[in-house]
């Protein structure tokens, strides 16, 4: 039958003869009827991680500035971190006392009137709830906490890739803050405390892994849609059912398709008028990535999809992918410099003569190492008159790993125009690392 999928073991090794690959697409359905929660524990550890932190330092309190809760992808969410709550907060924590959570609008109250109806416990008593994120709101909690003149640390100045490189804290905000406490002494220490947050507790880890079981059904409805004559709108809108069935928000994904798709984000029909969705044709590269989170840790999914028989530099590139997936895994443990990862997922690209549409491999929950990348859209024979090249060197490269740590292997390559982008969450568990969405480090066929 037309369309129909070959299912075959995710175990499927590489293989030297590109004639002779063999079909993967069965993916794993590991959602779970009671997705996992946080408990008072995990809230109490945090708090004292931060106070330990402040200790360490030298502050006496840290302001946090949160970012909304429609952000998309790679949020600067630290707010949620203290409150578990409703991201787009200010923080404010004292360090002898309890967090403070200052919210834009008052929808965050009866949030947490409901909770309270259902049974829960609010990780922030109401009388710590405030509405209002401005400088006097600010400014009135610290003065009460006798902090005019104190060292107070802030989260939201420092950069924060993959969007805010100069930070995020609103400069009016900031500059009043300043204003109000000339005797006070400031200090960033964002970096710091993310790098702190990185290794997960046991419960952090289980709500990942929810996360990474989600984008795989989300990758599994959206394979099913892909197929002649579906628009790339029916396979993000699969994909995004299957989300929102598992009980989670609709999440960002990007796609792009043709014999040679390269894509870099979201598809143009979301954001401008003039385009729409394209039609998929068999020989098509279907190529997405997938933001699947849950209670605020991220995972990622690059799911490539054949349609049909593909061009022979689509398979070679797919052989090199998969080489660097191995290399990254085979890198990987506890006590290893991040960089050294990097650049071993780097060797296959080097020794094919390929080149990647970005990051080979960057971590998660947040994201602070990246691997190196050497954009050269020149390669693609786009017009000279754009500015075609676009480099990043390895960031955090002396960044040693860490149990707990959570990581995007995300390894591309591209032979000219044509290649692939495959991957998806790994877990560095204490002897090295755990794959959460092993079916996808392959490229995925459907045949028609």
């Amino acid at each position: 039958m037309c369309f129909k999928e070959k299912f075959v073991s995710h175990k499927w090794e590489l293989l030297n003869n590109i004639s002779t690959i063999s079909p993967l697409i069965l993916l794993r359905h590991c959602s779970r009827m009671n997705p996992p929660r946080y408990s008072l524990a995990e809230r109490d550890r945090r708090w004292e991680l931060a106070r330990n932190f402040m200790s360490e330092h030298d502050v006496d309190a840290l302001i946090v500035f949160g970012e909304h809760e429609d952000s998309g992808p790679a949020p600067y969410n630290l707010d949620n971190w203290f409150t578990n709550a409703r991201p787009g907060a200010v923080v404010v924590f004292p360090r002898t006392s309890v967090p403070y959570m200052l919210t834009i609008l008052p929808s965050s109250i009866p949030d947490h009137w409901f909770a309270l109806a259902r049974g829960e416990t609010p990780w922030i008593a109401a009388e710590n709830l405030v509405v209002g994120r401005d400088t006097a709101t600010v400014t009135n909690i610290l003065a009460e906490h006798g902090l005019t003149e104190r060292k107070i640390g802030v989260l939201g100045l420092e950069p924060f890739i993959p969007v805010h490189f100069d930070g995020i804290m609103p400069f009016n905000l900031w500059t009043s803050i300043l204003a109000a406490f000339p005797n006070a002494s400031f200090k960033s220490v964002g970096t710091e405390f993310s790098k702190m947050t990185m290794s997960l507790s046991e419960e952090e880890a289980e709500v990942l892994k929810h996360a990474a079981s989600i984008g795989d059904s989300m990758a599994q409805a959206m394979i099913q849609a892909a197929r002649p004559g579906a628009r790339e709108s029916d396979v993000v809108k699969a994909g995004i059912a299957a989300a929102i069935d598992k009980g989670t928000s609709a999440p960002m994904i990007h796609i792009g398709s043709g014999p040679d798709a390269i894509n870099f984000g979201p598809a143009a029909w979301t954001f401008s008028p003039q385009s729409e969705p394209r039609t998929l044709q068999a020989g098509d590269v279907v190529s997405t990535e997938i933001f699947a989170n849950y209670g605020m840790r991220s995972s990622q999914q690059q799911l490539t999809i054949a349609v049909g028989k593909v061009h022979e530099d689509v398979e070679r590139a797919a052989l090199v992918a998969r080489a660097s997936y191995q290399a990254g895994l085979k890198a990987m443990r506890p006590g290893t410099r991040f960089g050294d990862i990097a650049e071993a997922m780097l060797v296959p690209l080097r020794e094919a003569g390929a080149w990647s549409k970005g990051p080979q491999i960057h971590s998660l929950n947040p994201i602070l190492a990246i691997c190196s990348c050497d954009v050269d859209l020149g390669q693609v024979g786009i017009s000279n008159k754009y500015r075609l090249n676009w480099t990043l060197p390895i960031l955090a490269d002396d960044m040693i790993l860490k149990p707990g740590m959570s990581f995007a292997l995300e390894p591309s390559s591209f032979f000219g125009s044509r290649g692939v982008c495959i991957g998806g969450t790994v877990l560095l568990g204490e002897d090295g690392p755990i794959e959460l969405n092993p079916d996808l480090a392959h490229l995925v066929r459907v045949d028609c």
